[in-house]
């Protein structure tokens, strides 16, 4: 074998095995990861839905029901938004709150924001931060919230060193 190719072999192997170290160092830190998306995703729909609902909850169901839908999803989609925003930030029924969110985000892009484009104006937004708000409930509703949160811990999860009786 030529020495110039043992080495670069043996340099390939040695960043491989360091990469290898990296890899497995993040993996470990897919819990934060999770804390993170939920968090994020959590303020923005818990902040979003508290506007609406304590802000004008019926001048929300009025342009829902402006865009061709009956005026109640307006306040399911409120309601949808401020609870599925808190459940997620808690940790709490995370899959089924992340679902609703995503089916309510869902919603807001195909009525509200598709026309505008993905990028938009600055008088008409396009979908660009719905989608990205969708895209964090979508993963969650496959993930679930992770070992830190409330879904981890009633289901026994947890690493208390204390005994159960």
């Amino acid at each position: 074998m030529d020495l110039a190719l043992h080495f670069g072999v043996r340099r390939i192997v040695m960043y491989s095995r360091a990469l290898g170290g990296t890899v497995r160092y993040l993996d470990r830190l897919q819990p934060l990861a999770l804390l993170v998306m939920r968090l994020v995703l959590g303020a923005i729909m818990t902040t979003y839905g508290y506007h609406k609902v304590f802000g004008g909850l019926r001048q929300h169901a009025h342009l829902v029901a402006g865009l061709g839908l009956p005026g109640w999803p307006g306040y399911v989609s409120a309601f949808t938004e401020l609870l599925g925003g808190l459940l997620i930030l808690a940790g709490f029924f995370t899959r089924p709150a992340a679902f609703a969110v995503c089916v309510n985000l869902a919603v807001a892009i195909w009525k509200v924001h598709l026309h505008n484009g993905l990028i938009g104006s600055p008088d008409r937004p396009g979908y660009e931060f719905p989608l990205a708000a969708a895209a964090l409930a979508f993963a969650l509703i496959f993930l679930g919230g992770g070992p830190i949160a409330l879904d981890h811990v009633l289901r026994g999860g947890g690493s208390g060193n204390f005994k159960r009786s």
